[in-house]
């Protein structure tokens, strides 16, 4: 029995479909990541399962129960929003035990639930501080504190790490990875950053326009994904995308573009079959070799326009078949902006999409 199960999900705003038919499970102890543009619908997806949002049809399940009319406090479930959201006049111990007294947990009950949640989060130097004396990075622990000592099974995470610098970023990432290690509860965390999707999760599920487009581990959608969304919004930079047709020569299928040839007869079309006509050649930027002597399948000769160092790696942007191309290299491999050099890649790392339907083929 799936933790957290949606069947069905719809929400209208008026005549505007937000959410449609939306199906989706949850594993006991897994984490899952809501990932997509903003208005996808992926925070409204998840304030649905919060009860914060009223459905327009389908169905709630959490651990097996129908939740989908109970409200919030009543789902078993802790939440962690984009803002704070700390009373200023309240210690760090008073705001996470707010909630608790509300809810007439007695006095022993709160303080053990405290101090178990300070010791996780690392806050306990904290407690006697107020919010004005916080960082961002400890005000945002402070509010996962307050989730977790609800004692619930799910945990909902709406893009928490938004509001902080790049550096904050990265060290709540890697808290919230060692939370959900020592805690096994199911977390859903919404974000579109697809660095903390990638990092993250179990599985990702991408979203555009109110669908889940592709549900499955990051490795897959980052490998295979599913149709041209997926692949352009997972990786930075997205992958390099060439415009042509697939067509047959001398028995054998090919894509070709211009000048561009690729033989694509290895290639796995996930039992769609090969057809030809128009088509997206795609090859992530990290895939292509730079001057490396290998005996590529694929090699060409380009110019160097841009070159963007990114410290322990470089960037490098060319054109092959008419299009803008880019190539992930190390640093000391970096060549110089106007140098002519000699690419390559294996086809067998490309992902081939129908150009109408933008359908992995």
């Amino acid at each position: 029995m799936p933790s957290v199960e949606v069947k069905e999900l719809s929400l209208n705003f008026g005549s505007v479909e937000v959410l449609r038919s939306l199906n989706l499970e949850v594993d006991h102890g897994e984490f899952l990541v809501l990932l997509g543009p903003s208005g996808c619908g992926k925070s409204t997806l998840l304030n649905c399962i919060a009860g914060l949002l009223d459905v327009s049809d389908g169905q709630v399940f959490i651990n097996g129960k129908n939740v989908t009319w109970e409200q919030p406090k009543d789902r078993g479930i802790g939440m962690v929003f984009q803002s704070y959201a700390l009373y200023p006049q309240m210690t760090v111990e008073g705001n996470l035990a707010f909630g608790l007294k509300n809810a007439r947990v007695p006095k022993d009950e709160i303080r053990k639930r405290i101090a178990r949640a300070a010791e996780i989060l690392q806050i306990e130097p904290l407690l006697k501080r107020k919010p004005a004396a916080l960082s961002g990075g400890q005000r945002q622990r402070v509010a996962i504190g307050r989730a977790l000592v609800r004692d619930v099974d799910v945990f909902l995470f709406d893009e928490p790490l938004s509001n902080l610098d790049a550096k904050l970023r990265s060290e709540l990432r890697i808290e919230i990875k060692r939370l959900h290690q020592k805690l096994a509860n199911t977390m859903i965390y919404v974000t579109h950053d697809q660095i903390e999707a990638l990092t993250l999760a179990d599985r990702i599920a991408v979203m555009k326009g109110g669908i889940i487009q592709q549900f499955d581990s990051p490795k897959t959608i980052y490998n295979r994904p599913v149709n041209r969304f997926v692949a352009e919004f997972i990786g930075s930079p997205g992958m390099n995308f060439i415009e042509g047709t697939l067509e047959t020569r001398d028995g054998a299928p090919w894509f070709v573009s211009g000048d561009f040839r690729a033989p694509v007869s290895n290639y796995p079309f996930d039992g769609k079959g090969f057809r030809e006509g128009p088509a997206s050649f795609g090859i992530r930027p990290e895939h292509v070799g730079v001057n490396t002597g290998e005996g590529w399948p694929f090699s060409a000769q380009v110019q160097v326009e841009v070159v963007e160092p990114m410290g322990s790696d470089t960037l490098v942007w060319t054109r092959l078949g008419g299009q803008s191309f880019t190539m992930r290299v190390i640093s000391e491999r970096s060549p110089e902006t106007g140098a002519t050099v000699t690419i390559g890649f294996d086809p067998l790392n490309a992902s081939l999409f129908d150009r109408e339907t933008g359908e992995r083929l």
